[in-house]
């Protein structure tokens, strides 16, 4: 409950500042019509949730498969969304050399979950299953539509501060004024940015560890399930960046992975030193027994997922 409580209140926060800031900013440009704003504000949200997922589809190489083409990982889908008592999503293979998963869609598409060809190479399928759980979970909490619609508020502020200060480098004489203004303008934008940034990353490692818990109520031994998954997957992310360099750019929509790719190698590090001959256990352990540095929670600060070890910790509560 106070875990829920924490994310509403976070996410109001994110849309109260969001609209009071981009208010007083388009006030001060002159904009002063209320039904101006809440229509700027409505169109870009609409439209990137719309079109979010054509442009997932073409940046992973996703394709839809069928009960036949993938009947053990269309079954667990299935079995785990009647315990999770929301409706079948499609079920999408995405070929990109990393191993994650993700949920995602829009009114036009519908519903999607998605598994790399490189998690089902990886994982064991209890692993899978506990996965897929935990993308199921994101599903049934409305993550996608959330996510979608607060990661945009940054953004505005983002392109009205960079505009602005542009548009001031290339004004007359005459107008210096207006100019010193603009930039003075464009500036606060950009800190309101950064501010709204962090609001929304903390509200992205809560819904991850809110989806960790569905798939622990719906997958039995979930969380051993889970805690060993995400282990696995960190590894193995890390070992395909160091040879395939490109796999860097696939992190564009990594709020919506299970892990975040580029927090991989981080989340490694204590794995090195022992290598992978350990038992799917023992890395978890492993794990378990590091310390959290200050560079750690810092790092977190600017992560879409928690800290790796924290994760892990708060499974092992739920266990």
């Amino acid at each position: 409950m106070k875990l829920k409580l924490s994310m509403i209140g976070t996410l109001g926060l994110i849309i109260g500042l969001s609209t009071l800031f981009l208010t007083v900013i388009l006030n001060l440009l002159g904009v002063t019509n209320l039904i101006t704003i809440g229509l700027f504000i409505v169109f870009f949200n609409t439209l990137q949730w719309l079109l979010a997922p054509y442009m997932i589809d073409a940046l992973y190489h996703v394709k839809k498969v069928s009960r036949q083409e993938r009947p053990k990982l269309y079954e667990m889908v299935e079995r785990l969304c009647r315990r999770s008592n929301i409706k079948m999503p499609d079920v999408m293979i995405a070929r990109i050399p990393i191993p994650n998963a993700f949920a995602y869609g829009s009114p036009l598409t519908g519903n999607r979950i998605a598994v790399t060809t490189e998690l089902l190479n990886t994982l064991e399928d209890e692993e899978v299953e506990a996965v897929i759980g935990h993308e199921l979970g994101h599903l049934r909490h409305r993550d996608v539509q959330i996510m979608m619609f607060v990661s945009i508020l940054p953004a505005l502020f983002y392109y009205i501060g960079y505009s602005l200060m542009w548009s001031a480098q290339f004004s007359r004489r005459d107008e210096r004024g207006n100019a010193g203004l603009a930039v003075l303008i464009g500036l606060v934008s950009i800190l309101i940015y950064f501010v709204l940034t962090l609001f929304t990353l903390y509200l992205s490692r809560l819904r991850e560890y809110y989806a960790d818990r569905h798939s622990v109520s719906v997958v039995d031994d979930g969380a051993r399930k889970l805690s060993e998954a995400l282990a696995k997957i960190a590894y193995r992310t890390e070992r395909v960046r160091r040879f395939h360099p490109k796999v860097n750019s696939l992190g564009s929509f990594k709020a919506l992975f299970i892990s975040d790719p580029d927090s991989a190698g981080r989340d490694v590090r204590e794995l090195s030193s022992v290598g992978m001959v350990m038992r799917d256990r023992e890395i978890v352990e492993r794990y378990l027994k590091r310390k959290l540095t200050g560079a750690d929670k810092i790092a977190e600060l600017f992560s879409t997922h928690p800290n790796m070890v924290k994760r892990l910790r708060a499974l092992q509560e739920l266990a």
